[in-house]
């Protein structure tokens, strides 16, 4: 049985950093990418980073130079280094593993609070 386990979420104030952590258990397949998305009070989801087993990088442009995504492949962790936080990066954070061919697995979410 496959498990997420998200933590390091919080409340900081602007210009404030945190670092998510995502621990993945049961894991029997091979992984395409593992990620974080976001969803704010009434939107939805989107993504906010992922990283590729090869190390490939995608960020969407609104934490482009902010955040940092990283991956311990031999651990199935996956860490999102939140710098310089704004007011709008409030939201549920929400790990996500993809494997290869079949459906991703989704993390429970961690609150992530940005204060002005």
């Amino acid at each position: 049985q496959v498990q997420l386990v998200e933590s390091g979420g919080g409340l900081v104030q602007a210009g404030g950093s945190l670092r998510l952590s995502c621990a993945a258990s049961g894991i029997t397949f091979r992984i395409d990418d593992m990620g974080w998305f976001r969803q704010a009070p009434g939107k939805q989801r989107e993504l906010v980073a992922t990283i590729t087993s090869g190390g490939g990088l995608n960020y969407a442009d609104s934490v482009k130079g902010r955040f940092t995504i990283s991956r311990a492949n031999a651990k199935n962790t996956v860490y999102l280094q939140m710098n310089s936080l704004k007011p709008e990066d409030t939201a549920i954070y929400y790990c996500r593993v993809k494997p290869t061919i079949w459906s991703p697995y989704w993390g429970q979410g961690t609150q992530v609070t940005g204060s002005s």
